[in-house]
């Protein structure tokens, strides 16, 4: 696989990481409640922060 097509897949992947995480926000914050809130919120921001990192490598690279 060339470097441009893996630099494509991976921005792929942090897009749908970041999809991944405003549906998760969405549901934690208008949703949810109780603990399941807190645990998908978690996740959410999660989500966001590795959705983050895989697109500023693909940018930095």
């Amino acid at each position: 696989m060339s470097p441009g097509m893996f630099k494509m897949w991976v921005s792929i992947a942090g897009m749908g990481f970041m999809f991944l995480a405003i549906m998760t926000i969405y549901l934690s914050r208008y949703k949810l409640k109780g603990i399941l809130r807190i645990i998908t919120a978690i996740i959410a921001y999660l989500l966001m922060i590795v959705a983050g990192i895989t697109l500023l490598i693909v940018f930095l690279t």
